[in-house]
């Protein structure tokens, strides 16, 4: 028998494995953990209002803590509320007793999770947080604990049983907290109007960041990267201006730089498929006339959205006076990781 295989001290070798055994486990487990989350909504009252008035008006961050499993969940919980609109931090409560209380301020709110509501690292620690004068809600299965005898606003996270068979590992207890941590989080977004614009600056490098952050002007072709010819430009030169930028297209435009039509490679291959010679014919016996344009201060995923609506692979990009300044293809924002 190998290391790995060896049983731990004390306790029985393990049989046979039983998948049947497994599956049962799985879906009594998701049942309790379901259950667990449901019986929060009829204990959800002015207290939860209370917790998210308070968070709404303290000047400083939520600062979240937690021993144990409730510390993991209270790292998620930080970390979307900051994501989410309000400002917060996990702090560990051990660590607090040994100098990190320092980073907790008056202006601050303590949210203080455990499911007994007996941590000895968070209990000791609640004296000194009331001499600073800091508000302290406590989320808690237990509201006779110490946690909730010291807490400003209560928020009651208990749960009937585990998941777990021997009812001992905390399962249900931290799948509620982290509901009622995520209840707060959408409360305290909702409260503050906040929306989809604001999740992305806080996720920069996200999809949603990208879609909604990304302007034309940061991905499209300017200046002299821009196929443009007039209108009586002669064949030879409509294909000249095409392969050298590199677009797949080319803009027609008037007197004024407005666009007034556009010629694809696509409009080529059907040109040539007809046997028209065109030696020659005129950017404007050829183009597109009224080509899809789109503001250069629009987010590129609409651009995407334009593309997708017109089935075109190419949007011509104009400022506000209708004059072409740029133009984009799918492959631009494909880098750009819009698309």
């Amino acid at each position: 028998m190998t290391a790995a295989s060896t049983p731990a001290a004390g306790s029985a070798a393990p049989g046979p494995f039983d998948g049947a055994r497994a599956i049962r486990l799985a879906r009594e487990t998701f049942d309790i953990e379901a259950a667990a989350v449901l019986g929060l909504k009829d204990r959800v009252g002015p207290s939860f209002a209370q917790a998210v008035q308070a968070m709404l008006g303290i000047r400083g961050r939520v600062v979240v803590m937690g021993m144990g499993k409730s510390g993991h969940v209270g790292r998620k919980i930080a970390a979307t509320l900051a994501s989410t609109g309000t400002p917060a931090m996990f702090v560990h409560p051990a660590e607090a007793s040994h100098g990190d209380l320092g980073m907790i301020k008056p202006i601050d709110l303590v949210l203080a999770i455990s499911n007994g509501g007996e941590s000895d690292e968070i209990t000791v620690i609640l004296p000194v947080l009331k001499r600073l004068g800091v508000p302290t809600v406590a989320m808690t299965g237990n509201g006779k604990s110490t946690l909730a005898r010291h807490a400003d606003i209560v928020l009651d996270s208990g749960v009937e049983k585990e998941a777990c068979p021997l009812n001992l590992a905390p399962t249900a207890s931290t799948t509620a907290q982290l509901a009622l941590g995520d209840a707060l989080a959408v409360a305290l977004l909702d409260a503050r109007g906040f929306q989809a614009e604001d999740f992305a600056r806080s996720h920069p490098g996200g999809a949603l960041g990208r879609k909604l952050l990304t302007h034309l002007s940061d991905v499209m072709r300017s200046g002299e990267g821009v196929p443009r010819v007039t209108a009586d430009a002669n064949f030879t030169t409509l294909m000249r201006e095409m392969s050298a930028k590199g677009l797949g297209a080319s803009a027609v435009v008037d007197g004024e730089g407005r666009p007034i039509g556009i010629f694809t490679d696509g409009d080529l291959r059907r040109l040539i498929e007809k046997g028209v010679d065109l030696r020659p014919v005129r950017a404007s016996e050829v183009m597109h006339p009224g080509p899809r344009t789109i503001r250069s201060d629009a987010l590129a995923a609409e651009a995407a959205q334009l593309m997708e609506q017109f089935r075109i692979t190419s949007v011509l990009v104009v400022d506000a006076d209708g004059r072409l300044v740029g133009a984009v293809n799918s492959n631009d924002l494909m880098r750009a990781k819009v698309i």
